[in-house]
């Protein structure tokens, strides 16, 4: 009897934990250092924060030092809502059918599933910091 009331035990725990949420974001202040460095033929992309917070299923920070003339993918749709903010350098952004020549300081916001889209359109490296997240 009491191994089995140690199995239900046991299955009742598992099945539990296979319900349960992803751990929460810490607080924490991240350097690009500490960020997640993922290399690529395009650039180098750097993850601060991925995974969900108090209020979000799911949110990303991250930042891409786009190569000239690269793009990291063609224009795309994706559920989150994003910002993308670009700190050096000078590319197209398209959001639709609207394409923006941006430089350091412009921002860019796009409601989940628009079409959009980046291009380094300089001669030198373009950083843009993005922020994706969905309820």
């Amino acid at each position: 009897m009491k191994r089995r009331r140690d199995l239900l035990g046991w299955m009742g725990l598992m099945a539990a934990s296979a319900g349960a949420a992803p751990p929460r974001l810490p607080d924490a202040t991240l350097t690009a250092g500490q960020a997640k460095l993922i290399q690529q033929p395009f650039g180098d992309l750097r993850i601060y924060f991925d995974g969900p917070t108090d209020q979000l299923s799911a949110m990303t920070a991250g930042s891409l030092r786009l190569n000239p003339g690269m793009s990291p993918h063609p224009p795309h749709r994706h559920p989150e809502e994003e910002f993308l903010l670009v700190t050096e350098g000078t590319g197209d952004i398209s959001i639709g059918d609207d394409v923006v020549r941006a430089g350091p300081g412009a921002m860019m916001y796009c409601a989940a599933n628009r079409l959009h889209g980046i291009v380094n359109t300089g001669r030198t490296p373009l950083l843009f910091y993005f922020y994706k997240w969905k309820k």
